[in-house]
């Protein structure tokens, strides 16, 4: 079991470091015209399609695959398609109830699709399950999940939101945006 873990963590960063890259080079490809970018668009989909596909036939084979469904759940997210991205997050915390990852990146699908009031519940349950012996390696997550919850807390519960950010700049003492309402919070 405890060589299942350490796999599925450098599943994890791997899957955040391919993302980066992504993003990367997304940011600084440049195209000639309209139709390019529209034939590039059009590529992209086909591609993240067939990967899509593949992880689910493959997850058919083996529905406990958890790397797969990983990989499954990321594809989903780089397509936008917050649903099943949501929805395959929720089967790799029943998999792995304990894997804190699952609902960080629960929450931020929920976040992406404007659903608030789940992505709430998804940080809180990310930051209950982070364990003691996880909390240095997940510093920027738990510091960006207190924001969350001070953010949408500050008008509902203002003395709760000091908490959290509080809580956030314990993790992140460099975070403009939580810096920026601690200071509207505590004023």
């Amino acid at each position: 079991m405890k060589m299942t873990k350490i796999n599925i963590k450098n599943l994890f960063l791997g899957l955040i470091l391919a993302g980066t890259a992504s993003l990367v080079n997304a940011q600084t490809t440049k195209t000639d015209s309209a139709n390019n970018t529209a034939n590039t668009a059009a590529t992209a989909q086909t591609g993240s399609n067939s990967t899509i596909d593949g992880l689910k036939k493959q997850i058919e084979a083996n529905p406990k695959d958890t790397e797969a469904l990983s990989k499954l759940a990321t594809a989903y997210q780089e397509a936008s398609d917050w649903t099943n991205a949501v929805e395959t997050w929720k089967k790799i915390s029943v998999l792995l109830p304990d894997w804190a990852p699952s609902y960080y990146s629960q929450a931020y699908a929920y976040q992406s699709a404007k659903d608030d009031a789940n992505a709430k519940i998804a940080y809180e349950k990310y930051i209950a399950t982070v364990k003691p012996e996880e909390v240095e390696q997940n510093k920027k997550n738990l510091a960006y999940a207190y924001f969350y919850l001070a953010f949408t807390e500050q008008k509902s519960d203002p003395n709760k939101a000091k908490e959290h950010i509080a809580k956030s700049l314990e993790y992140d003492p460099t975070n403009q945006d939580a810096l920026k309402l601690s200071k509207v919070l505590n004023s």
